[in-house]
């Protein structure tokens, strides 16, 4: 058996962020991933957008660690030599009963310490995104696009060169608390002893933490998995800035929205619909919503969207739900002490990888 001192289940870029910040100042640090390579799953399918913190509640982890996580990623990206650029983006209002709510987004961004906020009229619209439909929007400048790939190359590399471990192809399948830590059983028959267990494996977290016996439905973390469609096109050129409408009232998307990426090409997405079933098939059966969405703010043709990719997130939210934080705790008032579970890490985790690295170190140190 092997006995390692911090075993970090899961290589996405939470995990990935999380074994970067340990490795500086823990010894003998080990991720373990179940697929061929790093971020297999919702770390590469999503949009690539580095989020400004201006729409969840005050005070959450969703808002503190992504208001935080924005500046750590810009700086960690400049830095590292990680293609991104600091685009901005238009929050839009496509008639005049939506301004009070995108007035609402201004207020709620500002309360969340969000810099820079501005409502521009039609005519400043116009200036920006000649192409744009938009009676008014709300400008957010520290919104942008980044390479997560290279950023998870960079976090892999620096992982390892702290003398940490990632090891792939290791499948969990059974945890079990043991006297001076926890007892991990792969499919390979290999077994780890951990005295510190970190949980960031995305999608199937909760089944983790299941494996160690907390009761998930019990305790409300069931995960619901959300997947989100891309379409793209070439016949949009030009969009200097990502362009969202206002989101879905229930906090379950932030709406179809055009994003660039750092080539400048045009993309649209994501949907999100609740799906029970592991699979990234597609076919073009949103089509037409997605069409009925896009033509609100920008004039396209519907032959010229062409199905792209599609993500699935892990959400604590169900369908029915309101507003639901990440759950990011040490279990020790389960029994389970230096066990730390990240369950939910939706977005804007991507943008809040780092700070929720920092704060697992904190929960650590504390």
């Amino acid at each position: 058996m092997e006995k390692v001192n911090v075993l970090i289940i899961g290589a996405g870029v939470i995990g990935l962020s999380i074994a970067r910040a340990l490795s500086k100042e823990f010894e003998d640090v080990v991720v373990v991933e179940k697929e061929e390579s790093f971020g297999r799953h919702t770390s590469s399918r999503n949009s690539e957008v580095i989020h400004s913190g201006i729409y969840y509640p005050q005070n959450t982890f969703k808002a503190k660690l992504c208001v935080l996580g924005v500046e750590l990623l810009y700086d960690f990206c400049e830095k590292n030599g990680v293609p991104y650029q600091k685009c901005g983006k238009l929050v839009v209002a496509t008639s005049e009963d939506e301004l009070p709510e995108l007035y609402k987004l201004k207020e709620n961004g500002e309360k969340n310490n969000v810099k820079g906020l501005e409502i521009i009229d039609e005519i400043e619209c116009r200036k920006l995104e000649l192409q744009i439909t938009a009676i008014k929007a709300l400008k957010v400048n520290s919104t942008g696009v980044f390479d997560t790939h290279k950023f998870m190359q960079k976090l892999e590399k620096e992982t390892e060169s702290n003398d940490a471990f990632i090891v792939y192809d290791m499948e969990v399948i059974s945890i079990k608390k043991s006297e001076n830590g926890y007892i991990v059983n792969f499919s390979n028959g290999e077994l780890f002893e951990a005295n510190i267990l970190i949980n960031s494996a995305g999608l199937f977290s909760d089944k983790i933490a299941e494996m160690l016996g907390i009761n998930i439905k019990a305790a409300n973390l069931q995960l619901h998995w959300c997947k989100g469609e891309y379409y793209k096109t070439t016949k949009v050129k030009d969009i200097k800035h990502l362009i969202y409408p206002l989101p879905d009232p229930k906090g379950i998307s932030l709406g179809i929205h055009l994003t660039i990426n750092l080539n400048e090409e045009a993309r649209f997405g994501p949907n999100a619909y609740y799906i029970n079933e592991l699979n990234y098939s597609m076919d073009d059966t949103h089509k037409d919503a997605f069409y009925d969405s896009i033509i609100k703010y920008i004039k396209i043709d519907k032959e010229h969207l062409s199905l792209d990719d599609c993500g699935i997130r892990p959400k604590l939210q169900g369908p029915d739900d309101d507003f639901r934080d990440f759950y990011i705790k040490e279990e020790s008032e389960e029994g389970f002490p230096n066990f730390i579970n990240l369950i939910g890490i939706d977005s804007p985790g991507l943008t809040c990888s780092l700070a929720i690295a920092e704060e697992v170190k904190r929960i650590l140190n504390r």
